[in-house]
């Protein structure tokens, strides 16, 4: 989905209310255009660097407190570490940072002074908090040690950015753990991996695929990577939703994180089993292609900072005060019984605008459930629903309306979970010869295909796949690309074969175009 020049200039001067462009259509317009006109994002003056403003960063502030409650429980401790790094550090972590080298952003100059070391500034942060760890870490008491930070990155590689997709600045936690062994450090592998499905699946309702990466996708300098896996029907690519990482003992070398051993044998020491871990706010980004529509954003309720937005109706020129007071006062009640419920309420009691024009606008936010009160629905004592994800509306009755809403929130996120993963599973193809492989991607799906787990088997599964069809005509062709190993494999029956070469297949493998 490449950034078009004269699609971003577009969006950025239109201000009409709708979403011109259509999500079939023009993926990469109408992406932007949701986001501008949801009031999502700003554009800002450097390149690849996006304003979130708070109706994304309420988002990001809901999963903040999901995740850090989550790692608390499991003993995870909040820190926060320096946003720099000198040269010098940079190079001891040589075969690491070779991965990051071309998108590392560096300081230098202080004024008009050259700096006596150039500085990066962190495209990720072992190296930053690993000299501390091997300062802090003198004894099996010391472990485990297990931080996280959440923080901000700069990557400076790439020549389209996206919002969310693809920012050269973005937030993220970033979680770093020492162990005394590899058990323990390959528990917490797939502890923190369900939490990450978790906050994809139970908040924002978006299906994913936990695996294992391949050795040429994992992580640079780690022993293993795990990944949640998600899907974007309309480009029928997959996208990398959150990975956890198995760092072994390859850092703890790098920067002698140590302990003596504990045979108590004199003089004899132990490295530390180490891992690595984050969630970004390309989640965000995820989020919006599963789920928006051409009218504008759909929000799961889990995560909208509105679940419920209260609109009056009816009220005209000939409406009298007295009726008018009566209608606000049902709405107030209304609010204050519903948040008292638990539900985040906003009453639009805006007079300069008429009820159409807030729909469309509430509409377009994604908000959830749009209730509506007038002096016929009071005469009736029930008001009016209209549910944004499916468009669909009821009469409810106010008594009782507090009880009800949380569990139609509830159904409303199960729909779109639902919706998601059907189309999802619908895009979804398990193949077993080359040509159905070819044929599966150019319909817009990815693949699941047996595999000799053969790392020059994967670069040629890449390079025959390139030029066929591609799902977004904007993008250049790209062949398919490993997306993960999945945990739930279907039964490899005997005899199976790799789908490129032919040798013996070893396991199912996830492939398709990716972002």
């Amino acid at each position: 989905m490449k950034e078009d020049s004269k699609a971003t200039a577009a969006a950025k001067k239109e201000t009409k209310l709708g979403v011109a462009a259509s999500k079939d259509a023009d993926l990469s317009a109408w992406y932007q255009q949701v986001l501008l006109k949801a009031e999502m994002i700003e554009y800002y003056d450097v390149s690849g660097c996006y304003i979130l403003r708070p109706w994304s960063f309420n988002i990001c502030y809901t999963l903040k407190r999901f995740l850090t409650a989550e790692f608390e429980a499991l003993g995870v401790q909040e820190a926060y570490f320096p946003l720099f790094i000198p040269q010098s550090a940079l190079n001891k972590e040589k075969d690491h940072i070779e991965g990051f080298a071309p998108e590392v952003a560096w300081v230098t100059k202080s004024g008009s002074s050259d700096l006596p070391e150039p500085i990066a500034v962190r495209p990720t942060s072992e190296t930053i908090m690993y000299p501390s760890y091997a300062k802090w870490i003198q004894s099996h008491r010391d472990m485990p040690l297990k931080l996280n930070q959440w923080c901000n990155v700069v990557r400076w590689e790439f020549k389209h950015p996206q919002p969310f997709l693809r920012s050269r600045e973005f937030l993220w936690q970033e979680g770093h753990t020492a162990f005394a062994t590899k058990q323990e450090a390959d528990t917490e592998v797939r502890q923190i991996l369900e939490l990450y499905r978790r906050a994809y699946e139970e908040y924002l309702a978006v299906p994913v695929v936990p695996g294992i990466k391949t050795e040429k996708e994992k992580f640079a300098g780690g022993l293993y990577t795990t990944t949640v896996e998600a899907f974007i029907p309309a480009a029928g690519r997959g996208i990398q939703g959150a990975t956890s990482h198995c760092l072994g003992q390859n850092f703890s070398k790098m920067f002698d994180i140590k302990v003596e051993s504990a045979s108590g044998e004199a003089g004899q020491h132990e490295f530390v089993w180490q891992n690595s871990w984050g969630f970004t706010t390309r989640s965000i980004g995820v989020m919006t292609l599963v789920h928006a529509d051409d009218t504008g954003l759909v929000l799961p309720p889990r995560v909208a900072g509105y679940q419920v937005v209260i609109v009056p109706v009816g009220v005209t020129a000939r409406t009298s005060e007295e009726e008018k007071a009566r209608i606000m006062a049902a709405v107030d009640r209304i609010a204050a019984d519903l948040r008292a419920a638990g539900v985040r309420v906003h009453c639009d009691c805006r007079d300069n605008y008429t009820p159409g024009w807030k729909f469309n606008d509430w509409e377009m936010k994604g908000v959830p459930v749009r209730v509506e009160v007038g002096p016929r629905d009071l005469a009736e004592q029930q008001v009016r629903v209209a549910l944004r994800w499916n468009g669909s509306k009821m009469q409810l009755p106010i008594d009782g309306l507090s009880t009800r809403m949380p569990l139609l929130l509830n159904e409303i996120h199960d729909g779109m979970f639902a919706k998601a993963k059907a189309q999802r599973d619908a895009q979804l193809r398990t193949v077993q010869t080359f040509d159905e492989f070819c044929q599966a991607l150019d319909a817009k799906c990815i693949v699941l295909a047996p595999w000799c787990k053969h790392s020059e088997c994967e670069d040629q599964i890449k390079e025959r796949s390139k030029g066929t069809a591609d799902a977004d005509a904007k993008a250049p062709s790209m062949g398919a690309k490993s997306l993960c190993m999945p945990f739930e494999q279907p039964t490899l029956a005997p005899g199976t074969v790799c789908v490129q070469c032919g040798k013996p297949a070893q396991t199912y493998c996830l492939f398709g175009r990716s972002y």
